[in-house]
């Protein structure tokens, strides 16, 4: 049989707090938007309770954040990807042009997207 968490993960604890507070938004104002209580949204964010599956999932769309499964191997790239994103790197290039955020190595060389030059 499956342990059951005793908290959320500090990572997703730490989402819904980066989240709330880029929104500007106190754990009153996040609670009130997501038809929680205010010391609930504490209780969160602090790991002393684990909300039910249709909690949290609220709660994260709340703040317009999604809920992803993917497979562990993965995470990795996700969380860089995600991480790039919050920096402003992703997506265009020094020129300010479009610009993949993974490609091959190959097709971030100088011969262009049709080949050799």
């Amino acid at each position: 049989m499956p342990t059951r968490l005793d908290a959320l993960p500090a990572e997703v604890r730490d989402a819904l707090r980066r989240a709330r507070k880029s929104k500007g938004w106190s754990q009153a104002e996040l609670g009130r938007r997501a038809g929680l209580p205010q010391v609930h949204i504490s209780h969160l964010e602090t790991g002393k309770v684990v909300p039910r599956f249709d909690t949290l999932l609220d709660t994260i769309r709340v703040l317009d954040l999604d809920l992803v499964v993917v497979p562990r191997e993965l995470v990795p790239v996700i969380h860089a990807i995600v991480q790039d994103f919050r920096h402003g790197e992703g997506g265009t290039s020094q020129d300010g042009s479009e610009a993949a955020l993974y490609s091959l190595a190959d097709e971030a060389s100088d011969e262009g997207p049709g080949g050799s030059a």
